[in-house]
């Protein structure tokens, strides 16, 4: 299974707010070993938002959609969806009834709060009112990040990947002296390297067989300049 990632929102696009969404989500599906293929994020646009989802569903296994739930003038990612498979967005029955169950009344309500693409699944909002919702393999999210988590946690068992192993080694020498070192790891082990510099190099040896990137993280260490 792999996976692809969609934010909504004008505030990502100009810098206004940090995109920890996209960062929390690919690192909860890393851990359930479904790689992510694509991060994309859209402005509050219909047409771009339904392009991209639309693009995305036939290419990857999953799609996760964040942000742009909710009935106000910029909320359009649930009619941009909708609009993405070709249906209509309408009330959505169990969504209502989950929140007259909270306390919430149809007067309580602004109106779209519960309109839905038409034959969805929805998704209850625990830490808010907005409902998510599924739609064949597209699962669409709030944005609000207490609720993106919250929400994501009722569904991530549906996605089933082979969870991967990973060895960091802290390196003590420029990154351009380990090249021939890198190639050489990838030649002797079933292995994948990444290589990120800073205050030092930090080598991420990832495999499926965690025997196979342990052994793989000891012959660099026997070969290389250690951060102390």
């Amino acid at each position: 299974m792999n996976a692809a990632i969609v934010t909504v929102g004008d505030e990502l696009l100009v810098g206004d707010t940090e995109n920890t969404n996209a960062t929390w989500l690919c690192g909860r599906l890393a851990d359930r070993g479904v790689p992510v293929r694509r991060v994309t994020v859209v402005p509050d646009e219909v047409g771009e938002i339904a392009r991209i989802v639309n693009e995305y569903h036939a290419e990857y296994d999953a799609v996760v959609v964040t942000g742009g739930l909710g009935p106000t003038h910029d909320d359009v990612t649930m009619e941009a969806v909708a609009a993405a498979f070709g249906r209509e967005v309408v009330e959505n029955e169990e969504a209502a009834a989950w929140l007259e169950e909270r306390g919430y009344s149809a007067e309580d309500l602004i109106a779209g709060t519960t309109h839905l693409p038409a034959g969805c699944r929805p998704l209850a909002n625990e830490a808010g009112v907005a409902p998510g919702a599924v739609v064949e393999s597209v699962y669409v999210l709030p944005g609000v990040p207490a609720e993106m988590k919250a929400m994501f946690e009722r569904v991530e068992t549906e996605f089933d990947g082979v969870p991967t192993h990973a060895v960091v080694v802290a390196v003590d020498e420029p990154e351009s002296t380990l090249i021939d070192r890198f190639s050489e790891l990838r030649e002797r082990f079933d292995v994948r390297v990444g290589s990120y510099p800073g205050e030092n190099v930090r080598v991420k040896i990832t495999a499926d067989d965690p025997a196979e990137a342990e052994r793989a993280a000891a012959w660099l260490r026997d070969r290389a300049e250690l951060v102390e």
